[in-house]
């Protein structure tokens, strides 16, 4: 089993950037492929990025692409996200997921989350 924190969410303009941060304890972190999803107030989770168990292999959603940045350090045990050019609609609670047995988009392929952190980006 794994236990991930979010932590980095907050209040920022629009075309600014952020930075978030999932750290990892329990199981060896090297063994999750890791995702990073989000959720608007009334939509469903969507699929934002994620990576592979190396860090070798990634993979964006189309809304993100080129401005998100998923990386890993599994020496510390976490995963990031950095968010360039962030728009209005990037607004949503942000979570990170660990994947023990595949990798991609689907929310309920993943075995662990994280509790979430707010990410509000003002227009």
């Amino acid at each position: 089993q794994v236990q991930l924190v979010e932590s980095g969410g907050g209040l920022v303009q629009a075309g600014g950037s952020l930075r978030l941060s999932c750290a990892a304890s329990g199981r060896t972190f090297s063994e999750y492929n890791m995702g990073w999803f989000r959720q608007a107030p009334g939509k469903e989770r969507e699929f934002v990025a994620c990576i592979s168990r190396s860090g070798s292999s990634t993979y964006y959603a189309g809304s993100v692409k080129g401005r998100f940045t998923i990386s890993r350090d599994n020496a510390k045990n976490t995963v990031y996200l950095q968010m360039n050019s962030l728009k209005p609609e990037d607004t949503a609670v942000y979570y990170c997921a660990a994947d023990s047995t595949g990798w991609g988009t689907i929310v309920d392929k993943y075995d662990y989350w994280g509790q979430g952190t707010q990410v509000t980006v003002s227009s």
